[in-house]
């Protein structure tokens, strides 16, 4: 069986971004393990206050269902304004918003994560 780790790094308005999601189903499909990272501009996908309208998708919603652990970079999450509790607290901000089944981690999961896979593909 093949590992992936998917490296994704586009905001939510990206075409890719969506993409992404098509692929790690496919991927689990053919019995790939797949590791995901929410790094740069892609860690505002893990917002649970992004809204959508009700007759369009929600990207974190479309990753929850997936079942797979999303790692969301630390300093880029904060530096966009997504934290969780334990951060919310650290640094004296008003409250978490984190979408459910996301967790910040750092960059050394980042860097543990990409020894423990075949391939790693960045998008």
């Amino acid at each position: 069986m093949s590992s992936v780790l998917l490296l994704l790094t586009e905001p939510m308005t990206s075409p890719l971004a969506w993409y992404s999601v098509e692929l790690a189903k496919s991927l689990l499909q053919q019995g790939a393990q797949v590791k995901l990272f929410f790094y740069q501009d892609a860690a505002s996908i893990a917002n649970r206050l992004n809204w959508r309208p009700s007759d369009e998708p929600n990207l974190a919603q479309l990753w929850h269902q997936l079942d797979l652990d999303c790692a969301v970079c630390v300093s880029a999450a904060l530096l966009r304004g997504v934290t969780d509790k334990d951060n919310a607290t650290r640094h004296q901000l008003e409250g978490e918003n984190i979408a459910e089944g996301f967790r910040l981690v750092g960059l050394g999961d980042l860097a543990d994560s990409m020894l423990q896979v075949d391939r790693v593909i960045h998008l």
